[in-house]
């Protein structure tokens, strides 16, 4: 296919998308996609886009795929664009994007495809550390009494099947399942009731974290969170209304089979809506920018003895709702 890193699909639907078995998981497409998307985004008074969902490219039952130059002319910038132009209201460009797609002549794309990132170049990627009290407890580490903010690099996002590569010189990889939101409308000083209406939807995040880097090379957490392909994201996203469970879902991470994380998104000491206002209170937050929210316990680092990414492994993981994502681990080559 002609899928590339961060390539994405506009997708409407009316319920919580289903699964399928295979290489990840992925929504059912709506038989109406092409009347509907063009409805619903050219109606200004619906830019917080109820029961949209935007994908990475894959295999679908339907014929809805970014094989076709109509399909990835629609998408070919990404997330950030397409929501930069309904939000910024500018209908031609929304017209122009949406008028391309004829879903009826769109071919299925190869199941073996590689699955992109489902958002591509956010002005931010953003985590946050110790948000799950049983975390921060196996770390015997205090309760944080406000978020810990850090950065992820934008060059670390890569698609949620790909290869997480061992950075050189590092002994101290490890793994980190967590569940990640997409801001859909600019957001400064909002307040915590009024938060989700700034957030587009939520996807599945392994936040890949090199340890040493993190907590023995000076003060920053960045420089052990930022390696390439150290932010695999997707395989879609999923709207915050087709989504209201978001703070009751489990989450899992498997090592070569064996199950090291297990917990649920009802356990995060500060939740999404407080992550949002809190944020927007030290920066601007703006359409595409991500974050990821936190990690359960089972992390490599705490293990006894504790156990990290060498090379050769298989990494699964997967929130409920949110799909899965599966990983070949590779070591470092020069």
């Amino acid at each position: 296919g002609r899928a590339s890193r961060g390539s994405g699909l506009v997708w409407i639907g009316n319920r919580t998308p289903g699964e399928r078995s295979g290489r990840g998981s992925f929504p059912k497409i709506n038989s109406t996609l092409n009347n509907e998307l063009r409805d619903r985004l050219r109606d200004k008074d619906k830019r917080q886009f109820q029961a949209l969902s935007l994908l990475a490219t894959g295999s679908f039952r339907s014929k809805i795929t970014l094989d076709s130059q109509d399909a990835f002319e629609l998408v070919s910038d990404g997330v950030t664009n397409v929501l930069n132009d309904i939000f910024s209201n500018d209908d031609n460009k929304v017209k122009n994007h949406t008028k391309k797609l004829n879903n009826k002549e769109l071919p299925i794309l190869n199941a073996n495809s590689r699955i992109g990132a489902c958002v591509k170049n956010p002005s931010k990627f953003l985590g946050i550390g110790l948000n799950f009290k049983d975390h921060a407890t196996e770390q015997n580490l205090p309760i944080p009494k406000e978020p810990i903010i850090f950065s992820k690099f934008t060059n670390c996002i890569v698609g949620p099947n790909d290869n997480i590569e061992i950075p050189k010189n590092s002994n101290h990889t490890d793994w980190e399942v967590e569940i990640g939101f997409v801001i859909g409308k600019k957001a400064i000083n909002v307040s915590i009731e009024n938060a989700l209406d700034h957030v587009l939807g939520f996807f599945l995040v392994n936040d890949v974290s090199e340890r040493d880097f993190q907590k023995n090379r000076g003060l920053t957490w960045d420089k052990g969170k930022g390696f390439d392909t150290f932010g695999p994201i997707g395989p879609y996203i999923v709207t915050t209304d087709e989504l209201p469970d978001f703070q009751k879902l489990d989450m899992f991470l498997d090592v070569d089979g064996k199950r090291m994380q297990t917990g649920n998104t009802e356990k995060m000491i500060f939740d999404v809506k407080t992550l949002v206002s809190y944020m927007s209170s030290c920066m601007s937050l703006h359409p595409g920018d991500i974050c990821c929210t936190g990690t359960p316990p089972g992390v490599g680092e705490n293990m006894k003895p504790p156990q990290f990414l060498k090379g050769g492994e298989e990494v699964v993981l997967g929130v409920d709702k949110l799909g899965t994502q599966k990983h070949q681990v590779v070591p470092y080559k020069e």
